[in-house]
């Protein structure tokens, strides 16, 4: 089989009549064994209603309840070879289809020699069946998807990606980073002495503060108590380590974002968990609300026996 060395590249698809604003179509289609439904489930994860091998003939009404749904705005589909005979009316469809929606198409596609790896891998069967042999079968599907393709929005080579890369490049394209809502962050405060809290993705040590616990009458107050409070907020670096660690996590949430990262747990540590950390971790809680992010806060220590 002969084979493409011309450099791929994106193609954008011709202009249509502006789409009704409000819902959002993503569809997925291209190579079988490129990475199809590892690009459904991202597109799943960044909060699509996510469905697989819709038949073509029903796009149209899916789109429709899109509009119709007050909860259920973007929406992504694969369609592929395994419709057959339907596909040849995809491009009279999909033209009807970007009147009504804001409808965009992904096409994936690797080289014959990683897509017929994948098959040996993984021992499942080309769609188009085993008559022929693979690489026969992927020759004959690249012709059938050609007009497809030519409509696409997006082409993504997963030639050298593995599902991590195939995932990041999905959310560089499609997710909002400046979207607090897709990030859930939780922040801890706990005692070193107990140990460092295993889920957390990043710890601050907080002793290098004044201790109240040398105050007789702070000893068995927490953090958040009013006065415990002032105490610690009385020194200049307490304000300080504040604004900079606020500043930090403000600049770095965008970028877990953008990996993908759909949880965050950061921890700050002081000597018992009773004081420093925790007011730390709360103030800090509060600046990352005023965000706009979603903010859990939790105290593992404070009610600990001195």
């Amino acid at each position: 089989m002969a084979k493409s060395t011309k450099k791929e590249s994106n193609t954008t698809a011709p202009p249509s009549v502006p789409a009704k604003p409000g819902a959002e179509l993503v569809i997925i289609t291209g190579i079988s064994g490129s990475g199809k439904l590892t690009a459904l489930k991202a597109f799943e994860d960044l909060g699509f209603y996510a469905v697989d091998n819709l038949p073509i003939a029903l796009v149209p009404k899916f789109a429709d309840l899109s509009l119709d749904s007050n909860t259920q705005r973007r929406s992504a589909l694969t369609i592929d070879i395994r419709e057959g005979e339907a596909l040849k009316g995809f491009e009279e469809i999909y033209a009807e289809l970007k009147n009504r929606v804001h409808a965009r198409i992904v096409f994936l596609d690797a080289s014959d020699e990683v897509l017929q790896r994948r098959y040996s891998e993984t021992r499942r069967p080309h769609p188009l069946g085993s008559e022929s042999t693979v690489l026969s079968s992927i020759s004959n599907e690249r012709e059938q998807l050609t007009p497809i393709r030519a409509l696409a929005d997006l082409y993504i080579d997963t030639t050298k990606l593995n599902v991590h890369d195939l995932r990041r490049q999905i959310n560089d394209k499609f997710q909002d980073v400046k979207d607090p809502a897709s990030i859930t962050v939780s922040i801890n405060s706990f005692g070193f002495r107990h140990g460092v809290p295993s889920e957390s993705d990043l710890v601050f040590d907080v002793r290098f503060l004044p201790n109240p616990n040398y105050i007789p009458e702070f000893k068995h107050l927490t953090g958040l108590h009013p006065s415990v409070a002032r105490f610690i907020r009385s020194f200049p670096q307490t304000e300080e380590f504040i604004e900079r660690i606020s500043d930090l996590l403000i600049y770095l949430l965008p970028h877990y974002i953008r990996e993908g990262k759909s949880y965050l747990t950061i921890s700050f540590g002081c000597t018992g968990g009773h004081h420093r950390s925790v007011l730390i971790a709360h103030e800090i809680q509060k600046r990352l609300k005023k965000s706009g992010y979603a903010v859990q806060e939790r105290h593992r220590d404070a009610e600990r026996e001195l």
